[in-house]
């Protein structure tokens, strides 16, 4: 296959679909790791518009050490080189600080914290191996804000900023990039279960006045992706409507 090939984790939620989707259109074979609903992936992949390319479903807890080993082992199984790595996984487990678990808050980091350095620790080898390759990590605006309720999504994200800075200055000598989307509130499952009244509010407070679409996010990944971002590495991106500035 002469096409790149990408590598996305939570490939199955609304945010990594719609990555799937863009990437798909721009000529990239797929590797879609799902935790637990493979269902989504099998159907979405029969609407990919480009038939020419290479497409595989690995299931795989990313917060999990030897999971994501496998997801790579699997990858490079199937395709010779891996070009960009999307670390998109990510849940929630909402509760104020004083209602909140040790296994809520521990959940959470081990997902979108470990999870991210997992995957990155090893693919980290074949890409320096590779002399090139591009990290993409979601993180999000919370990381940036704090919020009532989130101390344990907030911190893990914060995280993902912290560890993608630090990958970036490791491997920049070897023409690996890795940088970070801190998206807004973008209309996926996440914002599903808000109601009306807590959508106006937040609508409120973003200049923009609106949600952002997973468009939003998918269509950065691909000019972070591109040769034309290639001097681009360790930076935190905002795609939230002007929320955070």
């Amino acid at each position: 296959m002469t096409n790149k090939t990408a590598i996305i984790t939570g490939a199955s939620g609304g945010l990594g679909c719609e990555i799937a989707k863009k990437l798909n259109e721009n000529n990239y074979n797929l590797v879609l790791n799902y935790y637990k609903n493979k269902s989504s992936l099998d159907e979405l992949v029969k609407t990919f518009k480009n038939k020419e390319t290479k497409n595989i479903i690995v299931q795989g807890d990313i917060s999990v050490y030897s999971d994501a080993e496998n997801l790579m082992k699997e990858s490079y199984e199937n395709f010779e080189k891996i070009d960009l790595l999307v670390n998109n996984a990510g849940i929630t487990k909402d509760k104020l600080l004083t209602m909140m678990s040790e296994d809520d808050f521990q959940k959470v980091v081990n997902v979108n914290l470990n999870g991210t350095f997992n995957c990155i620790r090893h693919i980290s080898k074949k890409m320096i191996r590779q002399k090139e390759g591009k990290i993409i990590n979601i993180s999000s605006v919370i990381a940036l804000t704090g919020n009532i309720g989130q101390s344990n999504y907030a911190a893990s994200k914060a995280g993902v900023i912290g560890l993608t800075k630090s990958v970036a200055k490791e491997l920049a000598r070897k023409n690996i990039t890795c940088n970070v989307i801190t998206p807004g509130f973008i209309e996926t499952e996440m914002t599903d279960v808000l109601e009306e009244k807590q959508i106006s509010n937040i609508k409120n407070q973003i200049p923009l006045k609106r949600l952002g679409s997973p468009e939003d996010v998918a269509n950065l990944i691909i000019f972070l992706a591109s040769n034309n971002a290639n001097y681009i590495t360790g930076q935190v991106i905002s795609v939230d409507g002007g929320l955070y500035m």
